[in-house]
């Protein structure tokens, strides 16, 4: 086989399994829709979606399938994917900016920043344009303050960027808890809400919003994703093949930072999915952003949905979705600091 021929069947065999991972994320969406407390079955899903999209009459569909249908679970589900799908490119473009394995939302401090400024919008909601607003100021703010702090003669050692995501993470973290403690009981229930992270609220209105940012900010990843492959390879080389790479880490952070904060300020913190994602995606196809970006997307969307749909029916009373995503992320978490030891003593 030349190597013309070697590079078409690689493109085939990742470009099909793009494919499978979408019809995978089409499944677990169908199956989501039928658990629950209240069991509907694919006829029935069938019959609502047709009757809400393309008004088709269908027959043996009541009033509360189409409300559990398509006013409660169809919103959720979507939102799941979707926040799922961010915040994992969200941890691959930091990862690759600062070359750095261990570096996503959560331990940059850019989650804990997002919920300040969210809990801030709360509190101050007519000094802050909207709650998604504060939440990306502040989201922003937490990762150019660890950035910053870690950053020592040009250099920005491993194990000092996330010591530095920590402590920042901490202060904002505490920032949370003192807005909590003065806050009136409607207001602490709402905070309350961003720390643990879950999807209770999810509605289609707020679904539009979540989509167009990602969406946009997905474009111009996508689009950008071969200089995203470039800055992965350092500074030195990137400035030798042409770009700038204080330049385009800036624009990636600020994408990153806005997908993070816009998927905040709408569900809560929920961790570990862009840690755990990317680092899946590039032990499946390789280290090529240019397929990392989709694939580790379609990844977390699939785990979100999973955890979420196992937060809503395993047990009577629902459980927050980040608790679920903590209790699989922190041991993953864990063999990954074991199995990047040597590096993490350079």
């Amino acid at each position: 086989m030349t190597s013309s021929e070697h590079a078409k069947s690689k493109f085939k065999s990742k470009y099909l399994f793009l494919i499978f991972l979408v019809a995978i994320l089409a499944v677990c969406m169908v199956a989501a829709l039928m658990l629950g407390d209240y069991k509907i079955s694919v006829s029935k899903i069938i019959g609502v979606l047709g009757l809400k999209l393309f008004d088709l009459e269908a027959s043996g569909i009541s009033r509360m399938d189409q409300i559990v249908v398509f006013d409660i679970r169809m919103p959720r589900i979507l939102t799941a994917a979707i926040i799922g799908f961010a915040l994992s490119n969200a941890g691959a473009v930091y990862q690759a900016c600062f070359r750095n394995p261990l570096v996503e939302p959560f331990i940059l401090g850019a989650s804990s920043g997002a919920a300040l400024g969210a809990a801030f919008g709360i509190i101050f909601a007519g000094f802050f344009l909207s709650i998604t607003a504060s939440a990306f100021m502040f989201s922003l703010l937490a990762v150019f303050l660890s950035y910053t702090l870690a950053r020592n003669g040009g250099i920005v050692p491993v194990v000092g960027l996330i010591l530095s995501g920590v402590i920042v993470g901490s202060i904002f973290s505490a920032g949370v808890s003192i807005i909590k403690y003065v806050s009136e009981d409607a207001q602490l229930r709402e905070i309350t809400f961003w720390m643990m992270g879950g999807l209770y609220y999810s509605k289609w209105d707020a679904l539009g919003e979540i989509l167009a940012v990602v969406a946009l900010c997905f474009a111009v990843l996508t689009a950008l994703s071969w200089k995203l492959n470039l800055l992965s390879l350092g500074d030195n080389q990137a400035k030798s093949l042409g770009i700038n790479p204080e330049t385009y880490k800036f624009i990636f952070i600020v994408i990153a930072t806005l997908m993070t904060a816009t998927c905040v300020a709408n569900v809560g913190i929920i961790a570990w999915i862009g840690l755990i994602m990317p680092h899946v995606a590039r032990l499946l196809i390789g280290p090529d952003n240019r397929w990392v970006l989709p694939i580790a997307g379609l990844l977390g969307g699939i785990y979100l949905l999973i955890c979420d749909t196992l937060a809503r029916t395993i047990t009577m009373a629902e459980i927050p979705v980040g608790i679920i995503t903590s209790l699989v992320g922190a041991p993953f978490l864990i063999v990954l600091l074991r199995s990047k030891a040597k590096e993490l003593l350079k």
